[in-house]
């Protein structure tokens, strides 16, 4: 069976539709370059009328940047830091970033001191022709943290992707997935910053929730390409 005919878990959500005209691109490439020269010392104005993940999907996939979500709005300087991740990857002591429009919009809006535990991924499934497909997502809070309104308004930091590594691709089951996770070993200073809020996160109806005693095992269906193990 080809790899494109191999159908992920259903917990994978597709990328919704996004057609941008040409007028809405100039319309992304010319507050991009606004963006730019106002520097990352305020967040800067959204004047556009199509929603701001497309505008991140655009300018990450056109101008070759690296995305940051948090709640924190007042990072100068991106650090290299030692996470806590079971993947390889993910593990490095490293400024962590995304290749993704939608991605960094979920660490964004996040509150992580509600939610003791956060599990999501993005990925680009590879067409049978050796080519990226297009992505797919999951997004989950922690169960306990369902009653505390876990979210809040953060910011997407623009930043130069020069010293950015992507992570490499990953088989799962019958598929050879790329994940859109870039790590920088050398510290990062932000272009430009936008400010979110929930509202601007496009799945945030279909956040899913875990419980915290069984990471492992949920990581363990993701990695394998498993369904969502059940309550």
């Amino acid at each position: 069976m080809a790899r494109s005919e191999v159908p992920l878990p259903d917990y994978w959500i597709p990328q919704p539709p996004m057609q941008l005209d040409e007028a809405a691109r100039l319309a992304c490439d010319t507050l991009l370059a606004a963006a730019v020269a106002q520097g990352p010392e305020q967040p800067f104005a959204y004047p556009l009328n199509i929603p701001k993940w497309q505008f991140l999907s655009y300018i990450t996939e056109r101008h070759n940047l690296a995305l940051h979500g948090s709640g924190s709005r007042d990072i100068r300087r991106f650090e290299p830091r030692q996470p806590v991740d079971l993947q390889e990857f993910g593990a490095q002591k490293a400024v962590y970033a995304a290749a993704d429009g939608i991605w960094p919009l979920y660490f964004a809006i996040v509150d992580r001191s509600k939610s003791p535990s956060i599990i999501n991924a993005c990925i680009y499934p590879e067409r049978a022709d050796g080519t990226m497909g297009d992505p797919y997502y999951f997004f989950s809070i922690s169960r306990q943290a369902v009653d505390r309104q876990p979210y809040q308004d953060g910011v997407v930091y623009l930043l130069p992707r020069d010293t950015f590594i992507r992570q490499p691709a990953i088989e799962v089951g019958a598929w050879r997935i790329h994940v859109a996770q870039l790590a920088s070993l050398e510290a990062v200073a932000p272009l430009a910053k936008l400010a979110v809020t929930p509202e601007d996160f496009p799945f945030l109806a279909q956040m899913r929730t875990h419980d915290d005693a069984r990471l492992a095992e949920y990581a363990e269906a993701m990695n394998r390409g498993l369904p969502w193990p059940q309550d």
